[in-house]
């Protein structure tokens, strides 16, 4: 039982650690881009495109706008003939386990069956190009980070309440940070029953609020489970110059 216990700790670990990298967009030279890293790192995301499975626009009213992700240096930068006020995207990170040596390798446990852990990890994030605002529930986003409100604050410090969602409902046991890129080894908050979380806003500028959640496994003899690491990202604007 002890051996048992001590495993599956173990394994709990290293899924924390694994979570850690996410996807988000923040301007860059005021570009939109897609982002790949956790906290200050910003990784190769351009390596990265072929896991990238969708792509989404929006406008106002939430309805479709053609964008795509295009290669530039080392950014993926957002391109569209129109104006989105919103984007998603879907990244699947693949199947991975993990033999307890800290060695991670890209197959399932039918083909590492001494395996400590093996999961499916899949990243999601929606962007706002602006302020908080209302945000539907959208099909790509398996799991999905949305305000609660009809009105939303405009500075740092001022309370916000989030909703974790898991396939559009709300879901419990979800770890929510409230700042993925300045304080992302800040404690997790976890999800009621009803999704909900609330944190201060963090920042006068790009806020990145992620979350993190396991879900049971539908191939049992390939992944242990899956592994879904959510963004929600906003800018409130700074004082005029």
């Amino acid at each position: 039982m002890l051996k048992k216990i001590t495993v599956m700790a173990l394994a709990a670990l290293i899924s924390a650690q694994a979570s850690a990298h996410g996807i988000w967009f923040a301007e860059r030279s005021k570009q939109l881009a897609l982002i790949y890293g956790v906290g200050a790192d910003d990784l190769d995301a351009v390596l990265r495109l072929p896991k990238i499975a969708s792509v989404s626009g929006f406008d106002e009213d939430w309805d479709s706008v053609d964008v795509e992700l295009t290669p530039t240096g080392p950014l993926l930068l957002v391109t569209s003939d129109d104006y989105p006020v919103a984007v998603s995207a879907v990244l699947n990170n693949g199947i991975w386990s993990n033999t307890g040596e800290g060695h991670w390798i890209g197959k399932g446990r039918d083909e590492v069956p001494n395996a400590i852990l093996s999961e499916e990890t899949i990243k999601y994030a929606v962007h706002l190009r602006g302020p908080l605002r209302k945000v539907p529930a959208l099909p790509t986003q398996v799991l999905q980070i949305v305000p609660v409100g009809d009105s939303f604050p405009m500075l740092r410090g001022e309370m916000q309440t989030y909703q974790v969602l898991h396939k559009g409902k709300p879901v419990a046991g979800a770890l929510v940070k409230n700042d993925f890129v300045n304080d992302p080894d800040a404690e997790p908050v976890v999800s009621g029953k009803d999704g909900k979380v609330t944190f201060p806003i963090r920042n006068q500028g790009l806020n990145v609020v992620v979350a993190v959640y396991d879900a049971p496994t539908d191939r049992p003899k390939i992944i242990d489970k899956y592994e879904y690491l959510a963004t929600l990202s906003f800018v409130l604007p700074h004082a005029p110059e």
